[in-house]
Formats: C-alpha cells, structure tokens, sequence
C-alpha cells in the first residue's frame, strides 16, 4: 500500500474529538452517493420512456410510408410494391388505406382511424395485429380472397371495445363523412361490420382509436376502386430510414414523395432529448453540493491536521505527498459515494422496472407503469464524471496543505 493511499485512510477515520469531520465526511459520502443514484434512476426514466414510445411506434406504424404527391391515391399499388420490395435495405411493404370515420355501436359512438389492410402483408411490416388476444384475423384473410361476408370484418383495439361495449361476433358501424353527391346534398357513407378480433397493443392511443378491416371493405366504403393511399414499408436498420425512403422515392418515380418514422415523431424525440439535458443539469447539482462537502471536510482536515503535516515534513515527506494525500481522500470519498449510489440507482430502477411499481393512468400517458431502462454506458458516465467533480474538490485543501511550513508550525509546540 502507498504510503500516500494509508495516510488518507487513516485520516478519514476520526478520532473522538473530530467528530465533527467524521460527520461531515459521512454527509459528503451521502451526497455523491445521492446524486448518482437520482442521475442514474432518473435517466433509467428517460431512456425507458424514449425506447418503449420507439418500439411502440415503430411496432404499430411503418419505418417509411410511399404516397402520392397529389394525394389521389396509388392504383397501381400491386406492381410498384413487388417492385420496391426488392430495394436494398427493404424486408417488407404492404398496401394499405387510411381514413377517418365515425364508429358506432348502439348509442355509443367514436371518431377513430380504419385502415384496409392485406393482412399478410400488413403482418411483415407492423407489429399492432399480432397482438390480437381475442378472435382471429382469418375473416379478414377470406375477405381479401373475395368472400361476399356481410357485414364486412373488422379489427378493434381493446380500449376502443370497451368504450363503445362490444366484444368479437357483434356489429358496429362506420361512417364516412366523405359523403355521396345526391339531389338532396351530401350524404354520408355507411358500412357495417362484425368485430371478429380484438388487439391489446398496450399502446393507448392505438388501442383506442385504430380500426383494421381489409382493402376490399375499405375500398368499397370510400368508393375508391381499386386504389390505396399508402404503400408502408419496413426496413433492417431504422436509423437509414432517410437515405432508403430517398431510394424508395427514386424508384418509384415522379409524383411521390416518401415520409419516415424520424420525420413523423421528430418532435416527440426532441422533447425527449432536451428532457434529457435538463434533467442531467438539474440532478447534477446536487453532485456539486457534495463535492462543496468534499471541499468543506478537506479544508477542515488541514486545518486540523496542521500538526501532523508539518511532523510528516519534518521527517521527510515531500509537498508533492502531502498534496496527494489529500486528493486520495477526496477520491476516496468520492468512489465510495458513487459506487454506493451506483449500486442504490440500479437496484432501485430495476426493482421498479421488474415490479412495476409506479402505475400510470394508461389514457393520459399511454403507458401502464413508469419503464426504467438501464444503459452501462449512462452509469459509466455518471460515475467518472462524479469522480472527476470529487477530484476536483481536492485540488485547493491539497495545494494548501502542501503549503504548510513546518517550522512555523512546530515552533510554539
């Protein structure tokens, strides 16, 4: 053991008239240990959020979507879908039709959006469908394969069932309010269906508002022919979404545009990047009050250990080893605390994670309970920089007590 390393150990071991340095050493232990694990739990908070809102969209929505400039629809959607699908980068593409409609069931009615799907397809490229926990989407299989079923089949989300109090076999129906042209004005469209499956993505929004019946139903109750508005597609590296919906784009000529899941959840993430960096400032502080005890304990320890240190240079000891004695102690201190705190955010986030012990009221936030989601790299960070601030603390009462003159001090001994 350095002789340096043992003179600072032992010095943080108060006597029994330093109490009050034993005290303070302790609080500054706390601090760090307290900082580091606020650090730590609070950004398990908000890589939780920002990773489980990812999977989520991402789960239910494409990587990028395909669609008209004009917004007039795609009608030769089947070829340019086998054609695109062969795009380096590209897994899957599917088809699809998006519209807002009125669905009702009884006196209990809700504006929510029906997408027509092939549901095949629509399997490879989103994630929302295989979640169905009641029914099956073999109905909406056999419309497609040209089944005259009346009513037409359809797909709800668990919260949305429950909100207008259906559940699979019983008939809700959608309105359109792009109407028909008649004598006596608009008329809106209408179109029947039986619910013969329910989803429970876990993701509120979704679960409440989205509807899945097949191309054909759709088509036939916007009157559109056989026509979609998007082509969805799903690629093997998310984060190269902007350069394939480029080639994508390219590939499928003039007159359409391309839009990505980044494009369409920008300000989301952005949000939750400046979260992030305030939460990093606001926590952060309290790191700093505990490297001001840190600074605190250390000044007091000189001025205690006046005595001592002049007797160490009396018999030898360099400035440089007074200087570094007391940086250990700072450094002790610090890596006490932040293996300590460490050790207390990790645990606590994955206990609160495993358990799931803070509820949300999933229509507000769309989540059941808070997710904790713990990054090596986030508590490396936290821990070198709590050792660094805690260094740092050291440098002043080190450079003062290498200041101290011995003769001075041991004069009036």
């Amino acid at each position: 053991m350095k002789f340096e390393f043992f003179v600072a150990a032992r010095y943080l071991k108060a006597k029994r008239k330093q109490a009050v340095i034993s005290v303070i050493t302790v609080i500054s232990v706390l601090g760090v240990a307290a900082g580091v694990a606020s650090l730590i739990i609070a950004l398990a908070i908000n890589a939780g959020f920002k990773e489980d809102l990812q999977q989520r969209l991402l789960g239910a929505t494409a990587h990028i979507n395909l669609l008209r400039i004009e917004n007039d629809g795609i009608r030769n959607y089947e070829s340019l879908v086998d054609q695109l699908s062969r795009t380096p980068h590209v897994l899957a593409a599917a088809p699809a039709i998006y519209e807002t409609v009125l669905l009702s069931s009884g006196t209990r009615s809700k504006g929510v959006v029906l997408k027509g799907i092939d549901v095949d397809r629509e399997l490879w490229v989103g994630d929302l469908l295989q979640s169905v926990k009641e029914g099956s989407l073999g109905a909406l299989k056999l419309e497609e394969e040209g089944s005259t079923a009346v009513p037409a089949p359809i797909a709800l989300g668990r919260d949305l069932a429950e909100s207008l109090g259906v559940s699979v076999g019983d008939f809700v129906t959608a309105v359109s309010p792009q109407g028909s042209l008649t004598p006596v004005g608009v008329v809106p469209r209408y179109k029947k269906f039986r619910v013969v499956a329910i989803y429970n993505s876990g993701f509120y929004d979704y679960d409440s508002a989205w509807v899945f019946t097949s191309l054909k139903a759709a088509q036939n109750l916007f009157s559109l022919g056989d026509v979609v508005s998007v082509i969805e597609f799903k690629i093997n590296d998310i984060y190269q979404a902007p350069a394939v919906g480029a080639s994508l784009k390219a590939a499928a000529g003039t007159g359409y545009t391309t839009v990505n899941w980044m494009d369409q959840n920008r300000s989301l993430f952005q949000a939750l990047r400046l979260e992030k960096v305030v939460t990093i400032i606001t926590i952060g502080l309290i790191v700093f009050v505990a490297a001001l005890n840190i600074l605190i304990t250390l000044v007091m320890m000189v001025m205690e250990k006046n005595r001592d240190i002049a007797i160490l240079m009396a018999m030898g000891a360099r400035r440089r080893q007074i200087r570094k004695i007391f940086i250990w102690q700072g450094l002790i201190i610090g890596v006490i605390g932040t293996i300590l705190g460490s050790a207390v955010g990790y645990t606590a986030s994955w206990v609160c994670n495993h358990y799931h012990l803070i509820a949300l009221n999933a229509d507000v936030y769309s989540f059941a309970y808070v997710p904790f989601k713990m990054k090596p790299l986030d508590g490396l960070l936290i821990a070198a920089s709590a050792i660094v601030i805690s260094f740092l603390s050291t440098l002043y009462p080190a450079r003062s007590a290498a200041r101290v003159a011995p003769v001075d001090v041991l004069r009036y001994e």
